[in-house]
């Protein structure tokens, strides 16, 4: 039986009355904008399972209909799309076919607990069957061994959520559990496995879609290298887990394992046309739509709802930036950042051409790591002298004052800003922008707990001038505090901010003894405590040696006191003072009569005058 309520929501059975899937629509910014992308204007698209406000109105040029199994889902969307069909996936008219198919909350999603249960493979079959030939799936597939598992700082087979009345996993032979699986299932369905994207930071929040060949491609490019460190940092901030998810990333990418790890893939799959007139069907798009094999490199957003997306694409020039068209902002017309003081984020920003290299940070975190003082000597006066080039009259402006060793690339002798997004609104002289860089690289090193070759009892400023004298720079204390107070400046001007996890809010609080921002991090924790008994220790030695000098100049002392009171008790002594003392008497009364000679002889000289 078919229940009709309000104007575009059906219930057909199945249907989950109390139940509900919303979470936080942060991080639908890169979804929606390849949806735009694949979907043309008209198509009919299902979107099935629960999908953040920003895909709507990605696709608001589409004919949509959702297949939701909580009914609180389909009364938020009633309205803003043509149909909801609340339901398990038994809730599809069977025949019914669309040009575009999305489920980008993968397949657990979809099915109900109020009628037959299908399993991973049913779901997959049934949502097959809703593309039309030559049509299009867009789906996501979390992976059981990604970098979310492996930082968990809870068991996932516990299953304490309430979504979780089935915990799916790597025992459940039913379901894919890699992506070479998961393109052998859909091959078997009778899709054609197109493009590829690894999810991160979290399965739950997709901040970053990079395509899985150009990860296992490239694996020392600087942008995947900071798009990995910034996603997963931001990701996991505040949460508690057993390693630091960036650092493990930035390794599975070195590694050429960073998809391998990825805690989610989006894999786009075409169903062949009944009579395909060209042997490469499965490059032609929809009418109006995008050309899978000219898809983005990369797509990369952020937490908040209304955060700026940009797409990486690969041109006859190599990579170069793209926002997406009509709008600075997915799913806003927000203006961009106003600025505070010190810095903008330019609305146009970034644009142009992907500078080729290698992340500053990853190579000096490199020479630190290996005690190789050549190689940061290179590299911190290569970067000096190219702040000097680009100054004028000893000042930096635009993207370059503000751009740190996390957002600069190298390659070779040529230095370039990865992103140019944020501009500083007044020159900085070049000393003050160096050591603001040396600063950050200098509190990172220390609060991650690296290996670095110097002294372990430096703090962060002084670490930022030994680091300055590296670089051929002899900073003073002024110079660092400029640095410091610049960059406290630069972080209130983020967007966003709420003091979470930043230490550079105050950088003169920042100690080698405090983790570093960002998660809590069980093993990060534990190199802070290691780091704090280390100074603990050497602090209670300290005190050990001054109580023990202390106490040898005490019994020093009491020595010369207690000669002081023998010999003034002696015979001798005695009198001895009795013969001096008539001797300073009369030393005293001749003094006295002196001083009074003199005066006299000064008033009678007075007189006469």
């Amino acid at each position: 039986m078919t229940t009709e309520t309000a104007s575009a929501v059906t219930l057909p059975g199945g249907e989950m009355l109390a139940w509900s899937d919303r979470t936080d629509s942060a991080g639908d910014g890169p979804l929606a904008t390849l949806a735009a992308r694949l979907v043309p204007a008209g198509a009919r698209v299902l979107l099935a399972g629960p999908h953040g406000p920003a895909l709507l109105d990605a696709l608001a040029h589409a004919r949509l209909t959702c297949l939701l199994r909580g009914y609180p889902d389909a009364a938020v969307v009633a309205g803003r799309v043509d149909r909801v069909l609340v339901a398990g996936p038994h809730g599809l008219p069977a025949g019914e076919e669309y040009d575009v198919v999305i489920a980008g909350a993968g397949l657990d999603a979809i099915e109900s607990v109020e009628g037959e249960r299908l399993g991973w493979g049913g779901l997959l079959a049934r949502l097959v069957a809703a593309v039309r030939p030559g049509g299009d799936l867009l789906l996501r597939l979390d992976n059981p061994l990604g970098v979310h598992r492996l930082v968990a700082a809870g068991s996932w087979y516990a299953g304490r959520d309430d979504a979780e009345w089935t915990v799916g996993g790597v025992l459940d032979a039913a379901r894919p559990a890699n992506l070479e699986q998961l393109r052998q299932r859909l091959a078997a369905a009778g899709m054609r496995t197109g493009a590829c994207y690894a999810a991160y930071p979290r399965p739950d929040l997709t901040t970053a879609l990079l395509a899985v060949d150009e990860l296992a491609r490239r694996t020392t490019s600087g942008l995947f290298d900071a798009v990995l460190h910034t996603a997963c940092t931001d990701g996991y901030t505040g949460r508690f887990v057993l390693a630091d998810p960036a650092r493990l990333a930035v390794d599975a990418l070195h590694a050429g394992r960073a998809a391998d790890l990825a805690p989610s893939w989006l894999v786009l799959a075409r169903r062949p046309a009944a009579e395909p007139t060209d042997p490469d069907d499965e490059t032609h798009p929809l009418p109006g739509g995008e050309v899978p094999g000219h898809l983005p490199v990369a797509l990369v957003g952020g937490r908040a709802p209304d955060a700026p997306v940009v797409e990486v694409l690969d041109g006859a020039q190599g990579w170069h930036w793209r926002r997406p068209d009509g709008a600075a902002h997915v799913g806003t017309g927000a203006a961009p950042y106003a600025s505070r003081e010190v810095a903008h984020r330019d609305p146009a920003a970034p644009d142009g051409p992907v500078p080729d290299g290698r992340l500053l940070r990853s190579l000096l975190l490199d020479g630190c790591l290996r005690r190789d003082t050549a190689l940061l000597r290179r590299l911190l006066r290569g970067y000096a002298d190219w702040l000097d080039s680009q100054a004028e009259q000893g000042r930096l402006a635009g993207a370059v004052a503000l751009a740190g060793a996390d957002n600069l690339v190298v390659d070779g002798d040529r230095w370039a800003v990865l992103d140019r997004s944020w501009r500083a609104d007044a020159p900085l002289p070049v000393d003050v922008v160096l050591a603001r860089t040396l600063w950050r690289f200098a509190a990172d090193l220390l609060t991650g707990g690296y290996a670095h070759p110097w002294t372990s009892t430096l703090d962060v400023p002084g670490l930022t001038v030994v680091l300055g004298g590296v670089a051929g720079r002899d900073f003073d204390r002024a110079v660092v505090e400029a640095a410091m107070e610049t960059e406290a400046a630069v972080a209130a001007a983020l967007p966003g901010l709420d003091g979470a996890g930043r230490v550079d809010l105050e950088p003169s609080a920042v100690t080698p003894t405090d983790p570093p921002p960002g998660p809590h991090s069980y093993q990060q924790l534990r190199e802070a405590w290691l780091r704090q008994r280390e100074e603990n220790t050497r602090l209670t030695a300290l005190l050990n040696w001054t109580e023990n000098l202390l106490t040898a100049r005490e019994r020093a002392l009491r020595r010369a006191e207690a000669k002081i009171n023998l010999l003034s008790g002696s015979l001798s002594y005695k009198v001895g003072r009795l013969a001096i003392t008539p001797a300073r008497m009369a030393r005293r009364g001749a003094r006295a009569a002196k001083r009074r000679a003199r005066a006299a002889i000064a008033s009678k000289q007075g007189r006469q005058k």
